[in-house]
């Protein structure tokens, strides 16, 4: 697995498109978003980050339309769908969720 990448620079997805209909090439993603508006944080897995941080913030996602806006904390790049979703799974147990609020938490993502 590819390391964590955090910050607030631009996400940077991988060059050049896949051909059409080949999977083989396919990226997934976890990331892990903080609410500016309560803190709180939310774990997902996708293929295209940006448009799934698009989605947070303008409110098509029924679970974080709430607590909007969103920042793009970290994530990290899966080879397979189903590994990404196994990871996020992971880190949405309680211990890991516990370990990224203390990571995020006393003014970690300074505004």
């Amino acid at each position: 697995m590819a390391p964590w990448r955090s910050g607030y620079a631009a996400v940077c997805l991988p060059a050049g498109d896949p051909p059409k209909g080949d999977k083989t090439y396919m990226s997934y993603f976890v990331y892990v978003l903080k609410s500016q508006k309560n803190g709180d944080l939310y774990v997902g897995s996708t293929a295209n980050i940006e448009n799934r941080l698009r989605l947070h913030n303008s409110g098509r996602v029924k679970s974080t339309k709430g607590y909007k806006p969103w920042s793009l904390l970290e994530f990290r790049e899966c080879e397979s769908r189903a590994d990404a979703v196994t990871l996020e799974r992971h880190l949405k147990t309680g211990q890991q969720k516990e370990l990224l609020r203390k990571k995020y938490s006393d003014g970690a993502l300074a505004e």
